[in-house]
């Protein structure tokens, strides 16, 4: 193989440069005689062609003489020497090192590379390497030569106590590993020689290779050797560099190496980051391979590097422009917009407005029902909703969202919707000490007091007659504005006594009734079990309590017993005194009017 253009290139530069150098200051000739640019006497003037032919002549004949001295001066430097060298360019067959020549020697990269295959040598650093030899444009082969060969047992044995790195050169492939000459003839086992596989091994035979004597039995002369430390130790040296030249800010390449649930670790020139998945994109993303795979290359932006630990973290999505910046500056308070629920929490809802920005739906902001409801019974992940902007922090980079003030408030048309006296139908939410809460739907409550629930007898608490869950018909009662809640009776769809008579008796009946109350000119008549009516415009009596109508026998608390009993009299015994009423008299009574939605009625005496 043969080196890249930069040697070659030198070498050009350094001919063209004698060249012209010839050309433009041509060697003086000793005599005029002797100077074929100028006429003789005598002679004619030479023709052009002639003259050009001579000055190439003469130029090409000290540009050989100088590049004679110039090539032999190269070559003062004894072959297999040491020299000190940098290495200025790594490419993928050579590493070009600077030795102080007007060429820079060449190193094959392959020389270079560890047992995980990367190349452990970077620009900038200093090698001791001997030349040995001369490639076919001119370039100097090199050989590293950076640690000592021991020359002796005795410098083996002071190498293997100082645990000392030393130079060998591999002779062979045996069994179970190589042959490495350091000095003397050692074994270097196939799981210590850094290399992958058998032809890897069959690679190593001939270069020389830096190694560290782990095993020294002089009088049996066995010698063994490990490489593979050695490239373990300058590997962790490489990185150990490549980890002091990194600075958080910096935007740097490298290659995916492994993947995990939580992100990928990407080498970043012989040092490892981790790429989170939460930093490989504005947009949410379920696992890091639905962004990248092993081995793709990647620009990262270093974002934190924490020296106690060597623990570097990196981002992709740093080195785009921030989606909630862009968002942030088009939306207003009030916006009503269209996103995908992305996240279901106990607290609310995330969704996403545009690639890579979210907001919040609160639970409270989440339906106009005042009951506790959790956010999963409403929404459910990747549907589409219409949401309501209320709120942009770009403090604290939030955005509030509405899902029920996008729906429109309820309570805008509930007197259209539940009229007052208008018959409802929900099922029971809640139960408490004073009542039952009724779900009409849409965000709308109702409420029945323990009052307005039918039972036979008083109740201590709702559940007595209802239960969660149980639907129910109600009443209408009223409008609570300011608790946002609709009043509702149940006891009023159950039809009572009074409307059980309105709806068998007619205005103009007359009918037998007893007085239970005077009060002025007003006296409450019962006309039948649980009805009574009004009677307006009555003379209280004066004189005896009761009516001398009333036989002594009448059981008066009871307004079956006192008709049955003026039954039994005939009604001959009548007070004279028609226009005065007590309370406990019985009189005949005329209907004079009706309200069956009241439950009123209104009567006069016959």
């Amino acid at each position: 193989m043969e080196p890249g253009p930069g040697g070659h290139c030198a070498k050009m530069r350094l001919l063209s440069g004698i060249l012209m150098s010839t050309l433009n200051h041509p060697a003086r000739p000793s005599s005029p005689a002797d100077d074929p640019t100028k006429p003789q006497a005598g002679n004619a003037a030479q023709d052009p062609d002639e003259l050009e032919a001579a000055l190439a002549e003469a130029a090409h004949s000290e540009f050989a003489a100088i590049l004679t001295q110039f090539e032999q001066g190269q070559h003062k430097h004894v072959q297999g020497e040491p020299l000190d060298g940098s290495v200025v360019m790594v490419t993928d067959d050579f590493v070009y090192v600077d030795i102080g020549r007007k060429m820079d020697g060449v190193i094959e990269v392959f020389k270079f590379r560890d047992a995980a295959g990367k190349v452990a040598v970077q620009r900038g650093d200093k090698l001791t390497v001997t030349v040995s030899g001369r490639g076919p444009e001119g370039h100097y082969m090199l050989s590293l030569l950076r640690v000592e060969v021991p020359k002796d047992w005795s410098a083996l044995e002071t190498a293997f106590a100082e645990k000392r790195i030393i130079r060998g050169t591999v002779l062979e492939l045996v069994k179970g590993g190589l042959r490495v000459d350091v000095g003397a003839r050692a074994f270097m086992p196939a799981s210590r020689s850094g290399a992958r596989d058998i032809p890897e091994m069959e690679r190593l035979v001939g270069q020389d290779i830096e190694c560290r004597i782990t095993k020294l039995n002089v009088e049996e002369e066995d010698l063994v050797v490990d490489r593979r430390s050695v490239l373990e130790e300058r590997e962790r040296e490489s990185r150990e560099r490549a980890f002091q030249d990194l600075r958080e800010g910096q935007v740097v390449r490298g290659t995916v190496r492994n993947l995990m649930d939580f992100g990928a670790f990407v080498d970043i020139g012989g040092v490892d980051g981790l790429l989170h998945v939460a930093d490989m994109s504005w947009q949410r993303i379920a696992k890091p391979a639905d962004m990248v795979a092993i081995g793709d290359p990647v620009e990262v932006k270093i974002l934190k590097i924490a020296p106690d630990t060597r623990k570097i973290s990196l981002g992709m999505k740093q080195l785009q422009p921030e989606p909630f910046t862009v968002a942030a500056g088009r939306l207003n308070t009030g916006d009503r917009i269209r996103g995908k629920v992305v996240r279901v929490t106990d607290f609310g809802a995330f969704v996403e407005i545009e690639p890579g920005v979210e907001g919040l739906i609160h639970v409270t902001e989440m339906s106009w029902a005042k009951g506790k409801k959790k956010p999963s019974e409403i929404v459910k992940t990747g549907e589409m909703v219409e949401v309501q902007v209320l709120g942009v922090n770009t403090g604290t980079r939030r955005i509030a969202l509405g899902l029920k003030q996008a729906l429109g408030d309820p309570w805008e048309d509930v007197a259209t919707r539940f009229p007052l006296e208008s018959i409802v139908e929900g099922k029971v939410t809640t139960l408490a000490k004073f009542g039952a809460f009724v779900d009409l739907g849409n965000g709308l409550e109702g409420m029945v007091h323990i009052a307005d629930i039918p039972a036979e007898r008083r109740l201590n608490h709702p559940r007595e007659a209802v239960t969660e869950g149980q639907t129910v018909r109600a009443l209408v009662l009223e409008h609570d504005h300011e608790r946002r809640r609709l009043k509702l009776g149940m006891k009023q769809l159950i039809p009572t006594s009074a409307d059980e008579f309105i709806a068998e008796h007619q205005v103009g009946q007359t009918m037998t009734g007893r007085v239970v109350e005077v009060n002025g000119d007003r006296a409450r008549v019962e006309l039948a079990e649980g009805v009574t009516a009004t009677c307006r415009g009555v003379k209280p009596a004066r004189g005896a309590a009761e009516s001398s109508a009333k036989p002594e026998s009448a059981d008066v608390g009871s307004l079956g017993a006192l008709l049955a009993a003026r039954w039994k009299s005939g009604g001959a015994n009548a007070d004279p005194n028609a226009g005065e009423l007590r309370e406990g008299q019985v009189r005949s009574f005329r209907i004079t009017g009706m309200d069956a939605k009241t439950k009123r009625i209104d009567v006069e005496l016959a």
